[in-house]
């Protein structure tokens, strides 16, 4: 016997009720939401390696912003395809996404290393950076590196008559 409603509890055998598993699995369905949980446990692997490299090993922060940025690429594209319900082929997927990763690293190296002689250092310059390619990836990675294939979505859509 369901209780319904917007309270999302559910009555079941002596009137017990139990919490619907609603909030959290919505959660997880937005992918918004999954995006951001998987970039965000990224960047802490990102930041971590690039503290080890830079401040422990003593390498220059453009050189550990790299090796840091590149190390976490199999992490991170693994768990964005998952993210991301990507049903694109892991060949297509994995050559755009090592595109996307290519423009990325550019852009961190030298942002990082531009921002980090600035008053908020290193890991401000590194944060900062992180927002910014957070933005555009997000759309890149849901419109072309991990989109359906259009061979997919022409075929859900209505068919064409000739002339």
């Amino acid at each position: 016997m369901s209780a319904g409603g917007p309270g999302g509890a559910e009555r079941v055998h002596g009137g017990d009720a139990r919490p619907s598993p609603r909030g959290f699995r919505a959660l997880l369905d937005n992918g918004v939401v999954r995006y951001l949980l998987v970039g965000g446990s990224a960047f802490v692997v990102d930041l971590g390696l690039l503290a080890l490299f830079h401040e422990l090993l003593g390498w220059p922060v453009w050189i550990a912003t790299a090796v840091a940025f590149l190390l976490s690429f199999a992490y991170t594209y693994t768990l964005q395809r998952l993210a991301f319900r990507s049903e694109r082929t892991h060949g297509t997927a994995l050559v755009r996404y090592t595109i996307l990763v290519a423009v990325n690293l550019v852009a961190t190296s030298g942002l990082v290393a531009l921002l980090a002689v600035t008053p908020i250092g290193w890991v401000g310059a590194k944060v900062v950076t992180t927002a910014v390619t957070t933005v555009w990836n997000f759309f890149i990675y849901r419109y072309w590196v991990f989109a359906a294939p259009r061979s997919d979505a022409a075929s859900t859509s209505a068919p064409t008559q000739e002339v």
